[in-house]
């Protein structure tokens, strides 16, 4: 059919029931469904004769509203500043800002001096191998999944993250993490998905808990889909950095076991939920530590009650290396230790990406294209670095950085008293971003090293 034809039947009336704007640019009528009575959806609803003048919002400049009605929106519009919970207390997990340095993206000498370290295998190769940490291989499933694995409606993408979701059940269930009265907390937690198949697995079990920890305001979450009897789901809106669990009233009322859970927890989000979950006040091992009895109050700051049950353990998928900060990061004294600081874990969080977006076809010796997993923001290749290490080499150093920064979130457990590991829990194909921390309290919890 000609084109100018095409144009012509497009243009001579809209689907009954959608908006009568005509968009130009798309050769079509707009398909926003209108209210009953109206020809324009609210976004063209200027069009109306005698309508408002439609502007954007000051509160949030993604939305429109109309003139006549802004003051009325600016009360109840999302983004307009809300009261603070209970449990929200200002940076309480995002650790010292003191000795905060990072190597400037303009920086060149610094950087390349770590680069050359590296590419022979000295200065980061002597300090992995030092460590004897090794990320073990260890695909686990869980019989809950079993029916969604294999119904064929499920995408390529929904299949990946199934796959994960199985195995960190699995570890769950291996670790003696997965049973009743505790409280999971999901940090991170998205959509919660993670946190629905949890309760998929154990909703037969008595006074289950699940709490889902997330800052963005999400769409289509599918807790609020569960009401039943035994099994309480809460959400918070809340970043990690602000959180102070022991305020959190489900938690302070019953004082049920924790067992925190991620899937995946980016960058600095990881250290942050450690830091949430053990940098509290009195606990070792998992366990509040005994003292005097405090009269204190619960708004008193009393430092001998942490307000809390104890920590069973946690389970949380590791990501985004590259976007770890010093301040938050919870293994700043391992590195201290062995003479780096925060200029030179900046460089290594920056060179911790060519393990996932170092293998890019740049050079001839590279192999295919790898895309970086699809949830995740992907970090800026160091091109300037391509004309003397090979795509091996990157990757090589990039999987090094990321265990020299994990090898600190294992020492930070072991100081709390924790036994952690890592382990590999997909295969690489389902992602690249495929370690799982997990840890449980250690037998000499009682006296941490």
């Amino acid at each position: 059919m000609d084109s100018s034809l095409m144009t012509f039947f497009n243009m001579a009336a809209p689907v009954p029931g959608r908006c009568a704007f005509f968009v130009e640019k798309k050769n079509r009528f707009c398909k926003m469904i209108v209210g009953r009575g109206k020809k324009f959806c609210g976004q063209h609803a200027t069009m109306e004769e005698g309508g408002s003048r439609r502007i954007v919002c000051p509160l949030d400049p993604k939305h429109t509203v109309t003139e006549d009605k802004l003051d009325k929106h600016l009360k109840k519009c999302n983004s307009r500043d809300k009261p603070k919970p209970v449990y929200y207390v200002e940076n309480i997990n995002a650790g010292s800002a003191d000795g905060d340095e990072s190597v400037p993206p303009g920086s060149e000498t610094r950087f390349y001096f770590l680069i050359q370290s590296v590419r022979v295998s000295q200065a980061l190769t002597t300090v992995v191998v030092g460590l004897q940490c090794d990320v073990g291989d260890s695909v686990l499933s869980h019989h809950v999944l079993q029916d969604e694995l294999s119904n064929p409606k499920n995408g390529d993408s929904a299949h990946k993250h199934l796959k994960q979701q199985s195995s960190i059940l699995g570890h769950l269930e291996e670790l003696g993490l997965l049973g009743g009265r505790r409280c999971f907390v999901e940090f991170g937690a998205g959509r919660g998905k993670l946190s629905h198949w949890i309760h998929e697995a154990l909703k037969t079990c008595e006074d289950l808990q699940l709490l889902l920890v997330e800052r963005c305001c999400t769409r289509f979450k599918v807790d609020g889909k569960h009401q039943d009897a035994g099994v309480q789901f809460q959400r918070l809106q809340v970043d990690i950095q602000h959180l102070d669990l022991s305020k959190v009233p489900l938690l302070r009322q019953k004082k049920p076991p924790l067992v925190g859970i991620g899937k995946h927890l980016c960058g600095a989000a990881t250290d942050l939920a450690l830091r949430c979950l053990l940098e509290r006040p009195g606990l070792r091992g998992g366990k509040p530590d005994p003292g005097p009895a405090s009269d204190c109050g619960p708004g008193s700051g009393s430092v001998l009650d942490p307000g809390l049950g104890p920590i069973l353990g946690l389970a949380v998928a590791l990501c985004c290396h590259h976007r770890c900060e010093w301040r938050h990061y919870v293994g700043q004294q391992f590195f201290l230790q062995r003479g780096l600081g925060a200029a030179e874990f900046s460089a290594f969080c920056r060179m911790s990406s060519w393990a996932t977006c170092g293998v890019r076809p740049t050079n001839q010796d590279c192999p295919p294209q790898r895309r970086h997993d699809e949830e995740h923001e992907p970090a800026e290749e160091a091109d300037r670095v391509n004309g003397f290490l090979s795509a091996a080499e990157r990757e090589h150093v990039g999987r090094l950085c990321k265990l020299l920064i994990d090898s600190g979130r294992l020492d930070f457990l072991q100081t709390k008293g924790f036994s952690g590991k890592l382990t590999h829990y997909v295969d690489p194909q389902v992602t690249l971003e495929n370690v799982l921390l997990t840890a449980v309290p250690s037998a000499e919890s009682s006296t941490p090293s």
